[in-house]
């Protein structure tokens, strides 16, 4: 009887590495604030990959540029093994179109380890702000120039391009407000200093649950299970309106791929657990994947041509 795969590739790394790790810390880079959706993908694989690896694993958080200074400073890092990249559709899709002079490669300077989950965008607003629908935000938007704001986790991210996308299809010009991060970008459009954000419902939970925030739509083609009386966009008339967040881990390029492959099937495994599953799906609403290295490259060769097209479209700058 054979093993699955990724439990020989584990076995095979353990053989070939058993330097690997070593009474080391391991570094898992979170390029965002404390809070957002990445950083809470960090921090549960960070506590399985401890327990897996039996080595310290630290997160480190490095926010700015739409997740680029955290991915510049992981590129940088020694392909040792002992640095940990949460790489999103921000940091290995969009940046490469969104910015002329980026740090770093998405492709050439990391190697994929894991496709963890892909997650629904939102569309959030103040309950103050007295608007209950897509529709009614956009009459508003098109009434008062002084509402036409909205808000970002920073510059290059998919919430920032949900944004362009969304004023492009309306035919209302928008003003983009980043932030380094979701959280305090979170808190200004819920005291109504910003009009509206998209972003991850994994973020949004807690201040939809207290009465701070109000969800109108969801981005994805259909409607999502934690919350099934919440329309489309596209149901809210917005034809063409689709999109979808992915969370990823990656490691400096010249990792070596014994290395790489135990850390896939580490975090297949972690993926795969009651506790993680009820975490990340049940309460955060994603869609836990533990796609392999093979399967990320995929993805990132198709999505980079794709928010491309979207930023050349949008007019879209990185400011």
């Amino acid at each position: 009887m054979s093993l699955p795969l990724s439990l020989a590739l584990a076995g095979t790394a353990t053989a070939q590495t058993p330097e690997w790790p070593q009474a080391k810390p391991i570094t898992y880079i979170v390029p965002f604030t404390a809070g957002g959706s990445t950083d809470v993908v960090g921090r549960v694989l960070a506590e399985k990959l401890q327990l897996a690896l039996k080595q310290t694993v630290v997160v480190d958080n490095k926010p700015g540029q739409g997740g680029g200074i955290g991915a510049s400073f992981a590129a940088k890092a020694a392909p040792d093994g002992y640095t940990l990249f949460g790489g999103t559709i921000s940091t290995h899709a969009i940046n490469a179109s969104l910015y002329k002079n980026l740090a770093y490669d998405p492709v050439k300077d990391f190697e994929p380890v894991a496709l963890v989950a892909t997650l629904p965008n939102v569309l959030l607003v103040d309950p103050a702000l007295g608007v209950n629908s897509v529709a009614e935000l956009i009459a508003l938007l098109k009434k008062d120039e002084k509402r036409r704001t909205f808000a970002s986790s920073g510059a290059g991210t998919s919430t920032h391009l949900a944004g362009e996308l969304f004023a492009d299809l309306i035919g209302v010009p928008l003003t983009h407000v980043p932030y380094k991060g979701t959280p305090p970008a979170m808190v200004d459009v819920s005291a109504g200093q910003v009009t509206f954000m998209f972003d991850q419902m994994t973020a949004a939970l807690p201040l939809l649950q207290s009465g701070k925030l109000k969800l109108l739509a969801v981005t994805t083609g259909k409607r999502i299970a934690l919350s099934p009386s919440t329309p489309t966009m596209i149901e809210s008339g917005v034809p063409g309106f689709e999109m979808s967040s992915w969370q990823a881990v990656y490691a400096p390029k010249g990792t070596p791929k014994a290395v790489v492959h135990r850390l896939h099937a580490e975090i297949a495994r972690a993926l795969k657990m009651p506790d993680v599953q009820a975490k990340l799906g049940g309460q955060l609403g994603m869609e836990l994947v533990g796609g392999t290295p093979e399967e990320l490259s995929a993805l990132m060769a198709r999505e980079i041509p794709r928010w491309g097209a979207l930023v050349k479209k949008s007019g879209a700058t990185a400011n």
